[in-house]
């Protein structure tokens, strides 16, 4: 769903509202579907009991798959996606997002 998503066109998305390009709500978008992205990769893989190096690493793991996964969303509206750019700024509110949703993890399930 991710994946589709951030493949739309630009067109059928709303004009960014805010003069800074991290405030946008693509930059928001982004940001908020890896939050949830991450959060439920982190729970998935802390309550499988399967692998017990993917329960033990499973922040890292799923850091590491996100951020990878953004780049590519990137690479793929760059190249193969009319109308559409690859931007850093997506990249970097991925990130944000994915960070938010380790925090979010840890104020649920740690702290």
């Amino acid at each position: 769903m991710i994946l589709l998503l951030t493949l739309l066109p630009s067109a059928s998305m709303p004009a960014n509202i805010s003069l800074w390009s991290l405030l946008s709500f693509d930059s928001f978008a982004h940001a908020f579907l890896f939050t949830i992205l991450i959060f439920l990769m982190i729970v998935g893989l802390k309550k499988q009991f399967s692998y017990l190096k993917l329960r033990h690493y499973a922040i890292r793991i799923s850091l590491s798959t996100s951020v990878i996964f953004g780049i590519a969303i990137e690479l793929m509206q760059h190249y193969f996606i009319a109308g559409r750019q690859g931007d850093i700024i997506d990249v970097l509110a991925d990130t944000i997002g994915c960070l938010a949703g380790i925090v979010l993890f840890k104020w649920i399930y740690v702290w």
